[in-house]
């Protein structure tokens, strides 16, 4: 039998049971609002937020890292690959993460309060990233050759940075597209223990080709993400599974043998064998008178 068990962590001490939903929802809504306030003081940056773009841009050549240009040609060689990329793009994201809490959070509420905190920490170190650091997507910089798949041939995510009040297009530097994908993975695989659970780990490798092929994230946004990823899973440890030992009712014992004390040690009494029935004499007659 297979039961988790919450690990402790030095900073980090789950509980057991399922968490109230309205609670959630409230957690879901203060996260939002602070998403919605890094759009708000990235309006002002602008011009900030190229000038790092390009300082990225030309640290990974410098890092001799594969150019986003040459995985963007390969894309665009084939038009239904540049579809399926913005689709799955603009429709697996929040979606494919909304339905993986949902599960855990029925399914497998002993680790639903890691996830979840593994969730909030990423996304709360992502958006204090994304205030230090504005950053244009490789989409946005010309000279680059890079062209912006979703609003050429769609479907489109974004509108024109100038009047989108839903989204901080400025905010690339860390990926969370990519940080989320990784948590749904790894949640998905410590969590269950069918064999093709690896295959999930498709879904971030998905996620990383696509980000880049539609000029939405550099390489380094993928790797920062990566290692402040890192750095959360040492810190809010997954709970440990324990299996316990499983009893099986055995059948009650017979009668045992009497044990016979000798000089050698105990042995068993042998028993003795029943004799097998003999014929009565016949009676003697009695003796005479004399």
């Amino acid at each position: 039998m297979i039961h988790p068990w919450p690990r402790r962590s030095p900073w980090f001490r789950p509980s057991g049971g399922r968490p109230r939903p309205i609670r959630e929802l409230l957690l879901v809504a203060v996260l939002f609002g602070a998403y919605k306030l890094g759009r708000v003081l990235a309006d002002g940056r602008v011009a900030e937020a190229f000038d790092n773009a390009h300082g990225i841009w030309d640290l990974e050549r410098s890092l001799r890292l594969p150019s986003e240009l040459d995985v963007q040609q390969a894309l665009l060689h084939n038009d239904v690959l540049v579809h399926a990329a913005n689709s799955y793009y603009a429709y697996a994201h929040f979606p494919a993460t909304a339905a993986f809490l949902l599960w855990i959070y029925l399914r497998r509420p002993a680790y639903y309060r890691w996830i979840r905190w593994v969730l909030v920490t990423l996304t709360a170190a992502g958006l204090v990233l994304h205030l230090f650091l504005p950053l244009a997507p490789p989409r946005m910089l010309t000279g680059t050759g890079l062209i912006d798949t979703g609003a050429i041939f769609g479907p489109a995510v974004y509108g024109a940075p100038q009047t989108d009040t839903l989204a901080n297009q400025y905010a690339a530097m860390p990926s969370l597209h990519i940080g989320w994908a990784i948590i749904l993975a790894t949640g998905l695989i410590v969590s269950t223990r069918d064999r093709w659970r690896w295959w999930w780990i498709a879904h971030p490798v998905i996620t990383v080709a696509v980000v880049v092929a539609t000029a939405n994230h550099y390489w380094l946004d993928g790797i920062v993400v990566g290692a402040l990823l890192a750095v959360v899973l040492l810190v809010i440890r997954p709970p440990v599974t324990v299996r316990l030992p499983v009893t099986v009712p055995t059948a009650p014992a017979g009668p045992r043998p009497v044990s016979v004390s000798t000089g050698r040690g105990s042995r068993a009494a042998p028993v003795a064998s029943p004799e097998p029935d003999r014929p009565l004499a016949a009676p003697r007659p009695p003796a005479p008178l004399g």
